[in-house]
């Protein structure tokens, strides 16, 4: 059983490819490979989509890598395969991004990524480091993880989905920030697990188990 890191030259995938290698070898969750190929990818029993950088940046990234998209839908959404997207990776699933020029998203989770405008003046956007989760609905992603618990956010924008159901989490910012989105085999973190320490690596844990 393999776990795919999509490789699509949007930021540094080492400390992600380690964090998922770390949890797949002590959960026997089978292997871990950074690959663009989209053969690879069509046949992986996970999918991650990791990014940083600008929203229209990022989509030009991923579709300018011939097929890499095509095969990330037909593992996905033809195969049902479990995917996780993170940061930018997560923003993709959306309907459209704002930043910087009205985008289009992958349109698997309804919404809009959207400017951070919190309502207390003295905080800063970006919204960067450690802030805690607040669980608005259960999901496997979630075991042995509560409200409270710690995460390592850096980002300008934030997710704001069309249907509550889909807001699994959020942290507060000067307001809600979405933290974790989530329907079918499909869920994203603002945030990054890879950094976030035990809250991090243990959420990874579920999702290499996971099976929805």
């Amino acid at each position: 059983m393999t776990t795919v890191i999509v490789d699509y030259e949007s930021g540094n995938l080492h400390s992600a490819e380690k964090a998922f290698q770390r949890m797949a070898s002590e959960t026997g969750a089978g292997s871990v490979l950074v690959t663009s190929d989209p053969d690879v990818i069509r046949k992986a029993a996970r999918v991650v989509l990791p990014g940083d950088g600008a929203f229209p940046a990022c989509r030009k990234e991923l579709f300018d890598h011939r097929g890499v998209f095509e095969a990330i839908e037909e593992a996905v959404i033809a195969k049902g395969r479990p995917f996780m997207g993170i940061c930018i990776g997560m923003q993709m699933l959306a309907t459209r991004g704002l930043e910087y020029q009205e985008t289009p998203g992958f349109d698997w989770i309804g919404g809009t990524v959207e400017h951070i405008a919190p309502a207390d003046d003295s905080l800063k956007v970006p919204h960067m480091g450690w802030n805690d989760l607040v669980i608005d609905h259960p999901h496997p992603i979630f075991d042995g993880i509560k409200t409270g618990d710690h995460a390592y956010f850096v980002h300008s924008y934030h997710f704001r989905v069309d249907d509550p159901a889909h807001l699994l989490a959020h942290a507060d910012y000067g307001g809600p920030i979405t933290a974790v989105v989530g329907r079918d085999t499909i869920v994203g973190t603002q945030f990054h697990p890879e950094k976030s320490q035990d809250t991090g690596l243990r959420m990874i844990a579920n999702f290499l188990n996971w099976k929805p």
